[in-house]
């Protein structure tokens, strides 16, 4: 099946091109032409007014219907203020190892950012890294980005992209799932690949992170999955790795929206909370807002981060942004504490893999002690402050 122009009837109206969501629609020596992004949407048909536009079945399956078609493993690595975020060697890291399993290339995919970011990919193992430089991508915008994307998986037909469940992840890579009319698994915390069927074992928390459900994506390709960062070990960098990279050019690319400017939220501690080394976490144990004052002053002098549990959140204590768990945030801090946190499950979703867990909590029976590395009993109105003043006792302050 295939969709096709009678150029005899087209009379170059351009109706068919401003409908057209894949770019798939040029103009030639005046009359419509169908390009190879055509995702078979049908929306041209419905829209040219001579009916010069048709569908015609062919003695073939479609791509949609060939798997086989489709071969390699694809990241896409997003960058932040030109630099490429920490997520995207975490996914080459999960990459290799399908690749491996599959016996096919392991590419990224950078939009935006310097040629040396695009080194550094292939450094941390990508095989190749297709590299679009056009200013458009400098800063995030869903619409230029799932575009480009999009025309790049229909023209390379790569059966796995994976992307980090980061804000920008979330935002634009549900749009491409959509424009390609693929299935899209979120927030996943494992990725396995079945030898026999070649399909991706996508698996994530579900129903309150009482079960860990496996989803797969038997007859659609590309198989997509987001993957929580910090839940995934980086690939192994390699500073003599060689690779290929492609330039991907942007033409005819447009957008019907514009970043005006990009407003950073918080300083200090009440940041980067994906990023920090140290995170110091407050829950229900504080009994109220105020309490986060002496969290922030311990995050303060240990030079870490504010988390909180979703009980806090919920609670109006504190902002979301600083939600751990399986409805905030994911974390793999070097020293993780938690204050006042009784440990309920969807809370140690996003932190147990932590190097160190520190628990303060009065109650010794507490699930919390149970993933610590190190526990206190105790009220955590008398720990923290004693714990304030020795830090700063031995850093001179």
């Amino acid at each position: 099946m295939s969709v096709k122009v009678n150029i005899q009837k087209c009379n170059s109206c351009e109706e068919c091109i401003k409908s057209c969501p894949f770019d798939a629609i040029e103009m030639k020596e005046g009359k419509a032409f169908i390009n190879e992004y055509c995702q078979l949407c049908m929306t041209c048909i419905n829209v040219c007014p001579e009916g010069a536009i048709y569908e015609e079945t062919e003695g073939t399956q479609t791509n949609e219907q060939r798997p086989l078609d489709y071969k390699g493993v694809w990241v896409f690595a997003e960058h932040r203020e030109g630099k490429v975020a920490h997520v995207a060697y975490e996914l080459l890291g999960i990459g290799r190892t399908l690749a491996d399993d599959l016996n096919v290339e392991l590419c990224a995919v950078l939009l935006g950012a310097s040629e040396n970011e695009a080194q550094e990919l292939i450094k941390w193992g990508a095989e190749k890294v297709y590299h679009a430089k056009d200013n458009i991508f400098n800063t995030f915008n869903d619409e230029p980005y799932s575009k480009i994307l999009t025309r790049l998986i229909a023209k390379n037909k790569p059966e796995i992209i994976l992307c980090g469940a980061t804000p920008l992840g979330r935002s634009f890579i549900p749009r491409v799932a959509a424009r390609l009319r693929t299935g899209l698994t979120a927030d996943c915390t494992s990725l396995k690949i079945d030898k026999e069927t070649r399909n991706l074992l996508q698996i994530r928390p579900a129903f309150g992170g009482n079960i860990m459900a496996t989803i797969v994506c038997p007859n659609k390709r590309p198989q997509m999955a987001t993957v929580r960062p910090r839940v995934m070990k980086p690939g192994v960098y390699n500073p003599d790795r060689k690779g290929e990279i492609i330039d991907v050019p942007s033409d005819n690319l447009s957008s019907r929206t514009k970043v005006i400017e990009t407003v950073k939220e918080g300083t200090g501690c009440f940041v980067n909370l994906q990023e920090a080394e140290i995170i110091v976490s407050g829950g229900r144990g504080l009994g109220d807002a105020k309490g986060f004052k002496l969290i922030q002053e311990l995050a303060e002098v240990l030079g870490g981060a504010v988390g909180s549990s979703r009980a806090a959140v919920d609670a109006g204590w504190i902002p979301y942004r600083h939600q751990v768990g399986q409805t905030g945030k994911t974390v793999c801090p070097k020293i993780y504490i938690a204050c006042g946190i009784s440990g309920a499950v969807q809370h140690l979703v996003g932190m147990q893999s932590s190097d160190i867990i520190i628990a303060i909590n009065k109650n010794p029976d507490a699930p919390i002690f149970n993933v610590a590395t190190y526990g206190i009993v105790g009220d955590l109105y008398e720990i923290i402050p004693l714990l304030i003043k020795k830090i700063k006792e031995n850093k001179g302050m």
